[in-house]
């Protein structure tokens, strides 16, 4: 992150998210729970399924698990397209450029043509053949305000969260409340797990819950809390 940071495509918003993020992975025990692991091959699930997969890429994301992004976007067949809020051709610039160490070959959000509906900010801005044309969307790290507007297009919205409250949390098809650089690659070995079993990718699907997972995860933070 600090990294990202002096080279520019991390803000000192995304620094900030970041602290308020650990400040939830702690009451999490720094770990990655049954909870997570739940939603991790059901967002593997929900990925298998979809025609257009896209991965949403932001300073955070490209700063914490590149790898993880390309890694998963090749196992899924997913698209990645950079998303930004506040945002400059210079700094979409430097995250391309990240991505593309990482072993990204194409990658979208240079040149948005499309708007997300009801987004007014630079948040709305998109690609056609990416996030616009999308039939499930990854979006690590969000807001709630892009998370809910591309619920309300119709799409599936998977969120890698660690505060369950959140709006966001609260919105996506699937909620991983999970640190992002862990979770992306526990979705990778899902996908390549449940490639070709269709009946267990149904089954990751009907055994998750959003709400009852999140109920459980704060449960487990609360308790976690209570022992400190």
């Amino acid at each position: 992150m600090v990294e990202g940071f002096r080279q520019g495509y991390v803000i000192p918003q995304g620094l900030i998210a970041h602290g308020r993020g650990e400040m939830f992975y702690y009451l999490l025990g720094e770990r990655t729970t049954k909870e997570a692991r739940v939603a991790e091959k059901a967002a593997a699930a929900l990925m298998l399924g979809a025609k257009r997969p896209v991965i949403s890429v932001n300073g955070n994301v490209a700063a914490l698990c590149p790898e993880g992004v390309v890694s998963l976007a090749e196992a899924s067949g997913a698209r990645i397209e950079i998303g930004l809020f506040h945002r400059s051709d210079e700094r979409v610039s430097k995250i391309e450029s990240a991505l593309k160490r990482a072993g990204a070959k194409d990658v979208l959000g240079f040149l948005p043509d499309a708007r997300i509906p009801g987004l007014e900010s630079m948040r709305g801005l998109c690609c056609r053949e990416g996030i616009f044309s999308a039939d499930v969307v990854l979006v690590p790290l969000e807001d709630g305000d892009r998370a809910e507007a591309l619920s309300k297009m119709g799409k599936k919205t998977i969120a890698v969260d660690l505060n369950p409250m959140s709006r966001t949390a609260r919105t996506a098809t699937v909620t991983i409340v999970d640190e992002v650089s862990k979770a992306l690659p526990e979705v990778t070995k899902y996908v390549e797990d449940l490639e070709d079993d269709k009946a267990e990718i149904r089954r990751a699907l009907s055994k998750y819950d959003r709400d009852e997972n999140l109920r459980s995860v704060m449960e487990r933070m609360s308790g976690n809390l209570c022992k400190a």
